[in-house]
């Protein structure tokens, strides 16, 4: 679970280094695995999207995917990178290239879903989104969901914090990403978790939501 505590002071330093340095090994190897897909290895395709995949359909859940729709922007988002893999040199982590092309994937789709008519209702996506995630990863005690307290950020915010804080992204890979400065995403992130403590305070307290600043 993440905890009050986390939020208001992050992680020790042990955790936060001994968590970097396995983000670092986990980069590493996927960028491999993407420079190998690029060069025509069938195998490294797989293991690179196996990979990645995870975090993908967590990050398009994050910013507001319809529940029936985000698997197939997981989807969309790998075969646009199969399609792009051509143009990948490396520079960047490959999580952090591919998180990109999700982040351009969502942002498509509510310009598709902006012109065409809705069809149908959908089951509440913070509920989808619990059940599809890692419980122990997601909750706040008491039961105060972490996916409700998200939902209530500005999308921008919500975008740096479920990167940085949840995906485990640095704070320039996702400023890479975001195509912003790295002190947007820091001031992003720091706007998010005050918010977010705020928030979880009033629902401790049996305070109605104020919403978000």
């Amino acid at each position: 679970m993440i905890s009050p505590a986390l939020l208001a002071t992050g992680e020790n330093a042990t955790s936060s280094e001994r968590r970097r340095a396995e983000r670092t090994a986990d980069d590493a190897a996927t960028t491999i695995w993407a420079l190998a897909a690029r060069d025509g290895d069938p195998a490294a395709v797989d293991r690179f999207f196996r990979a990645l995949h995870r975090d993908v359909r967590y990050f398009v859940t994050f910013l507001g995917a319809d529940p029936e729709t985000a698997e197939d922007l997981a989807q969309d988002t790998f075969l646009r990178a199969l399609g792009s893999l051509h143009s990948f040199e490396g520079r960047s982590s490959a999580r952090a290239w591919l998180l990109a092309i999700a982040r351009r994937a969502v942002i498509d789709s509510y310009r598709y879903a902006s012109v065409r008519p809705r069809l149908a209702d959908v089951e509440d996506w913070q509920r989808v989104a619990e059940r599809t995630q890692d419980p122990g990863l997601l909750g706040f005690e008491d039961g105060v969901a972490m996916e409700e307290l998200l939902n209530a950020l500005p999308v921008e915010r919500r975008e740096a914090f479920v990167l940085t804080q949840l995906v485990g992204m640095s704070y320039a890979e996702v400023a890479l990403a975001c195509g912003c400065p790295v002190g947007t995403i820091r001031s992003r992130v720091a706007r998010a978790r005050a918010v977010l403590m705020r928030l979880l305070g009033e629902a401790e307290r049996g305070e109605p939501a104020a919403g978000a600043a």
